[in-house]
């Protein structure tokens, strides 16, 4: 538990192997990723299955997070695979061509909205924006473009139009069958792909509903027009993700780094979670070591606050998956050693509507300024918990709780450590905090004389956490 920040990994064929998942487990990884763009849906009941075994093995919570495709826009495929396309060549995208039939001078597309999202003068980015296409003139079936920046094209690169404007809907038919396909598994989180408004997610959300599938949803911002309604976006989800593949294309590499701290403060701020994702550690696909700018973008996104930080192709499909999660847990318990953001709202004229909301913040203050050993938030949903990790303490959370899914929801949330615990008695005002206290005792994570915050609900009736208490471990 030296570790705050979460890690977020992705499985896939890189961890297939007998024993793959529990090395990866083993590493530090909190929370795993399902990628639904990839593997069929049996495969994907194999690898849940496996996760959860690896981690009751390991007597560790690790949640699942299903990350739905979305509306993700791709050409399709080329006779021999690949083309090379040269810079001031003429490139045409046909909605009428056969899906493998494309060469160097056209290739299929299955979205004949392209046809009204582009005009004239418009730039359309492929393969996450190495190749640059100038759009010269839209006619029935075909966009007509201008190689700008050349090179290899292989089938099924997506696409994205410089400074968004795409109207595809962010949720596909494929996007409904593998919502059903979580519920069935039982997932913690769903990232939803390519949101542009609240709507989106409040779609997403009803959508969960009806499957009966009670995660919470992260949206994954990488959509120019996302940013244009973030705070709306934010608050209509449990989390997001900095998606920074698409929205990079979209918005331009320059502007990123302004709007990935941007985001991460509204997070944080608006009391949700944070995942910072996309290329993190990316040369340790092919690569034993990160470069020195992996480790900074790693480093510098722990330091802003992040949640948790995501590996993605690294752990999937790279060479090296133990490895990528040992080195992002080591930049991770160094770059925490340093100042990190505080929570810029926590000021104490702050207005709270809320009665667990005031005494989360009740328990930093008072915590921060007894220098305490740690923190005991005896919660049901795990809402407690959050809020009080919002403020960036370095002093632990235990999140203690007798349910399962709120146990793997803890998983996500910077600070907060998920402990099993369900009181013996539950009409005492007082002895839950004593079990609570000699359960982390016996963990060996608090010692004789520690002092700890501790709250909780009233157990006698319904409502949230209104109590907080200060107690010292008898010495």
């Amino acid at each position: 538990m030296s570790r705050r920040t979460k890690i977020v990994a992705t499985i896939g064929p890189a961890t297939d192997h007998p024993g793959g998942l529990d090395k990866l487990i083993e590493a530090g990884v909190d929370v795993v990723r399902i990628n639904f763009s990839h593997a069929t849906h049996d495969l994907h009941r194999q690898r849940v299955a496996a996760v959860r075994q690896a981690a009751a093995k390991a007597q560790r919570n690790v949640a699942i997070l299903a990350d739905l495709q979305g509306p993700k826009i791709r050409i399709e495929g080329f006779v021999d695979g690949h083309v090379q396309l040269l810079e001031g060549a003429e490139f045409t995208l046909d909605t009428s061509l056969d899906a493998k039939s494309g060469t160097a001078e056209r290739v299929g597309i299955s979205y004949p909205q392209l046809l009204d999202d582009v005009s004239a003068g418009d730039t359309l980015l492929l393969n996450d924006g190495a190749i640059r296409l100038a759009v010269t003139r839209v006619e029935a079936p075909s966009v007509h473009c201008e190689v700008v920046t050349g090179g290899l094209l292989s089938d099924r690169k997506g696409i994205n139009r410089l400074g968004g404007g795409l109207s595809a809907d962010a949720l596909t038919d494929k996007d409904r069958a593998d919502v059903l396909l979580a519920a069935e598994l039982g997932v913690d989180f769903v990232a939803v792909s390519f949101p542009r408004s609240a709507a989106d997610m409040q779609a997403a959300r009803a959508l969960c509903e009806d499957a009966g599938l009670k995660a919470g949803l992260i949206a994954k911002i990488e959509r120019a027009e996302a940013l244009d309604a973030l705070e709306d976006i934010v608050r209509a989800s449990d989390g997001v993700m900095v998606a920074r593949g698409d929205l990079g294309v979209e918005i331009g590499d320059a502007e990123l780094p302004g709007v990935q701290k941007r985001l991460i403060a509204m997070a944080r701020d608006l009391n949700r979670v944070v995942i910072t994702a996309t290329q993190m550690m990316e040369s340790m696909i092919n690569s034993p070591i990160p470069t020195r700018a992996e480790v900074l973008d790693v480093a510098n996104a722990v330091m802003d606050g992040t949640d948790a930080v995501m590996l993605s192709a690294e752990t999937a499909a790279g060479q090296y998956p133990i490895k990528a999660v040992q080195a992002m847990h080591r930049v991770c318990v160094g770059a925490e050693k340093q100042h990190v953001t505080a929570r810029a709202s926590a000021n104490e004229d702050e207005h709270f509507t809320e009665t667990d909301e005031a005494i989360a913040m009740a328990t930093m203050y008072t915590a921060q300024h007894m220098h305490a050993n740690a923190i005991m938030a005896l919660t049901e949903s795990g809402a407690t918990a959050l809020l009080m990790s919002r403020q960036g303490t370095r002093i632990p959370i235990y999140a203690m709780t007798r349910w399962d899914a709120t146990l793997r929801k803890m998983c996500l949330c910077r600070g907060v450590y998920p402990i099993p615990f369900d009181p013996d008695h539950l009409e005492s005002s007082t002895k839950p905090v004593q079990d609570a206290l000699s359960c982390l005792q016996s963990r060996g994570l608090i010692q004789p004389g520690d002092r700890l915050l501790a709250t909780k609900g009233d157990f006698d009736g319904p409502g949230g956490t209104n109590t907080m208490k200060i107690v010292q471990v008898a010495r």
